[in-house]
């Protein structure tokens, strides 16, 4: 028992002198480092407005810009705005904004997804698979609120210029894309009252998320 109660004794010494609170090289630079870093005084650099002075970069967010970005839907569709929309302007508004990217018909291009496709949609759920097979997701197949469409394709549509359309053409491009996945007939106008009614094929396939925290903070 003796060598054993030695070698840990060993152990512990060496275990100490490892964490202890000498210095090292490493530690001197980390000092340094930090030290410049909170010194530094970015104002004082060639072509800044000088020490101690801010770059003054940007501006308060005005009401308007606000009100342009502050329009996200929820599933509900409780904040979709007034307008409507059919079909066939849809089909219009498509052709000169949306085709470029997602294909004349919505089958995609190589960059830009697929929109336009119901396989799978309405199978039992063992069948809905995409996570472990190459289904690709579309409108028709995978996505649970029509109203939700409406929120993307207002905010970050086209890709260019989001944000760019008017509420009248981002309902009349949900109709069409609905009815080209054969969701709502093509003689349906869309408003906000139309839009909220309407079920998508895989809107079984998503349940709330109902989880509780299991970490509580103060």
């Amino acid at each position: 028992m003796r060598p054993l109660h030695v070698a840990c004794t060993f152990a512990a010494l060496s275990l100490a002198a490892c964490s202890g609170t000498s210095s090292t090289p490493n530690d001197a630079m980390h000092a340094s480092s930090n030290a410049s870093f909170t010194s530094y005084d970015a104002g004082k650099v060639p072509g800044g407005p000088g020490a101690k002075q801010l770059y003054a970069l940007g501006h308060p967010a005005t009401d308007s810009a606000i009100a342009v970005m502050n329009q996200d839907i929820g599933s509900d569709g409780l904040e979709l705005p007034q307008g409507s929309g059919t079909v066939a302007r849809g089909a219009v508004v498509y052709a000169a904004q949306c085709s470029q990217c997602h294909g004349a018909k919505g089958e995609g291009l190589p960059t830009f997804p697929k929109l336009v496709g119901r396989d799978s949609a309405g199978a039992p759920k063992p069948e809905f698979q995409f996570a472990t097979t190459d289904k690709t997701k579309t409108i028709g197949n995978y996505w649970p609120y029509a109203t939700t469409l409406f929120d993307y394709i207002k905010r970050a549509m086209p890709l260019a210029t989001p944000g760019s359309m008017t509420n009248d053409d981002v309902y009349a491009v949900t109709a069409y894309l609905l009815s080209a996945n054969a969701i709502i007939f093509d003689t349906l106008t869309l408003t906000a009252t139309t839009l909220r009614a309407v079920r998508m094929p895989a809107r079984d396939h998503f349940v709330p998320d109902n989880r509780k925290p299991t970490i509580t903070t103060k």
